[in-house]
């Protein structure tokens, strides 16, 4: 045994198990030993590993209150595993300069916090109650041969008449319109406001680009176009005084402190919205749609939601109304700042405006994959 193991530890050549010890006695007395080779191993094939979404997906069991896709459905081979993404991004259609017009109104708002909402609360609380209204009163009397013409135009004669009765009554016994006499129940002529924009919406004319200017506010290129044709009525009709600075100055301020102090609710409304930009404007050309709807004997526009929200948070809705009278809830200037709800954190994805064609292909297993 002392033999072997002398010869494991001394030969080199020695490969694989231990050999007899009759070899090992052989060896010493001097016949060559031979060498013993382990079998060569074949070498092993690395097999491919290969996995497939789509085949464990045939194989899940569906779960429980689900359907299995139909299998007409799923189209030529490998089409099953497609997934396509749609969706829209970008400015709205309806407002195509979307950062000019929200510059402008951040800088409106700013302004509107800093100078004309005190300016606005301090007309109001200093000025008795029959001095403002009687100036409201005359600012809305010099609207009325514009609303008349309008009227006119649309062929509405009995709306025409009653304006035109209006403003003979109010211009006479309501001392100049300062008193509305035409509107008091003896009477009962009440106040329509009406424009160019409306006659032009009247005849199909779109309303074009959405708008936010920095005196005007939220407005459109039809309505811009419609409202200076308004301001041009009693000048180019009567001339002095009405072509002067000393008529356009007050009836400007005026107008605009009436209009400021009738959405006054509806602007704190607006502000707390998620994106009072994106409120403001939907707001306004909805109910400018629903005027036009209605002038043109024709179904109004379904109300979004977040007019209905605006709606039932501002006072003045009597019970049981459902929407806003357009004629009253903008003040005398008719179309005014509008609204869109505040949504929760939940809901905010789901609110995010995508306006711009695109497609997104996702491909598994089996499928080609798709241009972006």
């Amino acid at each position: 045994m002392a033999h072997a193991a002398l010869a494991v530890l001394t030969s080199p050549v020695l490969v694989g198990p231990l050999p007899a010890a009759g070899i090992v006695d052989a060896s010493l007395a001097g016949v060559p030993i031979p060498v013993i080779e382990a079998p060569a191993q074949p070498p092993q094939d690395i097999l491919p590993l290969s996995w497939s979404l789509a085949q464990g997906q045939d194989n899940q069991e569906p779960q429980p209150g689900t359907t299995p896709p139909d299998e007409g459905e799923q189209g030529e081979e490998g089409e099953e595993n497609v997934i396509i993404v749609e969706g829209e991004y970008g400015p709205a259609e309806n407002d195509p300069i979307e950062e000019i017009n929200a510059a402008s109104y951040r800088i409106t708002q700013e302004v509107d916090e800093a100078l004309v909402q005190p300016v606005a609360y301090f007309y109001r609380d200093t000025l008795p109650d029959p001095i403002r209204d009687g100036l409201s009163n005359v600012v809305r009397n010099l609207r009325e041969p514009a609303n008349f013409l309008n009227f006119l135009l649309q062929f509405k004669i009995g709306d025409a008449l009653e304006t035109l009765g209006r403003f003979a009554i109010n211009s006479t016994i309501g001392v100049g319109g300062l008193f509305d006499v035409a509107e008091k129940d003896g009477i009962g002529l009440p106040y329509r406001r009406n424009g160019f924009a409306n006659t032009l919406g009247f005849y199909g004319v779109g309303s074009g680009p959405y708008l936010y200017l920095p005196v005007a506010g939220a407005t459109s290129l039809r309505d811009v176009i419609g409202d200076t044709l308004d301001q041009a009525v009693l000048p180019f009709a009567f001339g002095r005084p009405f072509n002067t600075p000393e008529y356009a100055i007050p009836y400007f301020v005026v107008s605009n402190l009436d209009s400021r102090l009738e959405v006054d609710a509806e602007l704190e409304e607006i502000r707390q919205t998620v994106d009072p930009y994106a409120a403001r404007r939907d707001t306004y050309l909805y109910r400018r749609e629903r005027e036009i709807a209605l002038l043109r004997g024709e179904e109004p526009p379904e109300r979004p939601a977040i007019v209905e929200e605006i709606d039932e948070a501002l006072p003045g809705l009597q019970p049981g109304e459902t929407e806003r009278d357009p004629d009253e809830d903008n003040g005398p200037d008719g179309p005014g700042i509008s609204y869109e709800p505040t949504l929760e954190p939940i809901q905010l994805a789901q609110a995010i405006t995508i306006t711009r064609p695109t497609e997104y292909t996702i491909a598994y297993a089996g499928a080609e994959p798709a241009t972006r």
